[in-house]
């Protein structure tokens, strides 16, 4: 397990975000990113590294707006720090999981994000 501050690993998820292109970011919608330590004790996977949650832009119409809370990324520090071996692999992996999680509120599934390599 690698061990690495709350603030070091807010940081690295900040350094993710920054390598969304601007003209990407700036098409996100109603969207908030969170660290937390472990994921939500329900989730299907104990080891989970990030989850969406919300309403992807290909599914919003004139309904969605009304209210709605923004959508919600959260990046998962203990997983991620059992998974890795390195401070580096942290920062690499905790940036491929933004971007994997983006993906999501862009309304590419799984599937697709694993052809694309962002599996």
């Amino acid at each position: 397990m690698v061990e690495m501050s709350r603030a070091e690993f807010e940081e690295a998820v900040s350094d993710g975000l920054d390598l969304v292109p601007p003209e990407l970011a700036a098409q996100m919608d109603n969207v908030v990113v969170l660290v937390e330590d472990e994921p939500p004790a329900d989730a299907e996977d104990p080891d989970l590294l990030g989850l969406y949650e919300g309403t992807p832009l290909t599914e919003r119409d004139s309904w969605w707006a009304a209210g709605s809370l923004p959508d919600r990324i959260t990046i998962f520090r203990g997983p991620t720090l059992r998974f890795c071996e390195s401070r580096e692999e942290v920062i690499e992996e905790v940036a491929v999981t933004v971007v994997h999680e983006i993906a999501h509120h862009f309304g590419i599934d799984d599937e697709r994000l694993h052809e694309l390599g962002w599996g």
